[in-house]
């Protein structure tokens, strides 16, 4: 794979590192990044190891199949440059393997990497739980950040998280606003029945009171309440005429 220019590294690499880290990735996009570019010297091979993870004593996950690709590489074996080789794990894409970065992330051995509040701090902390035996690396990849500006991609991160925020809260906002509304269509509702006498009223008028037990008496009415204003003035109007409760 030929050399690629930063800005095109970047524009493959960004937006995997965003969606992941708004997924809840513990690794800032502006590290992810830079690492990439470092450990790759800006080339995306097409075995999609960006971040140098080796094969080790590590098993197939959801996002490694076991694949892996053998290539010369170099450590610092006490204080000095040491040409060796090693087995890379082999990925199908460059979101596969930074998951599966995450998941070796997730040990105790990375808590401080996990942790860390800023970019600079989570480089360093990657050099310090031994990720890599380079004494440079945080400065390396501190050093990328800051040349290409990585760090807007971690503002991206938190602009997308206020807008989703800001979207809830409206969201809260204008479910609330709906329930309110809701009641007060039910309560207008109900004056409505009211005022119309079709509403079924909790118990008898005062006024009706009278027409009504004489409705009862005369086995005209058998439940006297539950029933809607024009019922009771109906009522009320048979037995002022005397057609109820009359002998």
């Amino acid at each position: 794979m030929t050399k690629l220019a930063p800005a095109e590294f970047i524009a493959r690499v960004a937006p995997v590192a965003v969606q992941l880290r708004l997924e809840g990735s513990p690794i800032f996009p502006s590290v992810r990044i830079a690492q990439s570019a470092h450990e790759t010297g800006w080339k995306i091979h097409s075995w999609n190891n960006l971040v140098g993870l080796k094969v080790g004593s590590g098993k197939p996950n959801p996002y490694w199949d076991g694949s892996s690709v053998r290539t010369g590489t170099w450590e610092v074996i006490g204080g000095q440059r040491v040409d060796t080789a090693a087995n890379w794990r082999a990925y199908r894409s460059i979101e596969d393997c930074f998951r599966d970065q995450d998941l070796l992330f997730a040990s105790s051995r990375y808590t401080r990497v996990r942790s860390a509040r800023t970019p600079e701090e989570q480089a360093e902390m990657l050099q310090a739980c031994g990720y890599a035996t380079d004494p440079q690396y945080a400065a390396k990849i501190k050093n990328i950040i800051n040349t290409y500006g990585l760090k807007q991609y971690d503002g991206e991160v938190l602009r997308v998280l206020d807008t989703i925020a800001q979207l809830q809260q409206d969201v809260t906002k204008l479910q609330q606003q709906t329930l309110a509304i809701q009641k007060e269509l039910a309560s207008i509702s109900n004056q409505v029945g009211v005022l119309l006498g079709t509403h079924a009223l909790d118990k008898v008028p005062n006024w009706a009171k009278d027409a009504v037990d004489a409705a009862v008496a005369a086995g005209v009415v058998d439940t006297p309440n539950g029933g809607s204003l024009d019922f009771y003035r109906f009522v009320t109007i048979l037995h002022r005429a005397g057609l109820i409760g009359q002998k």
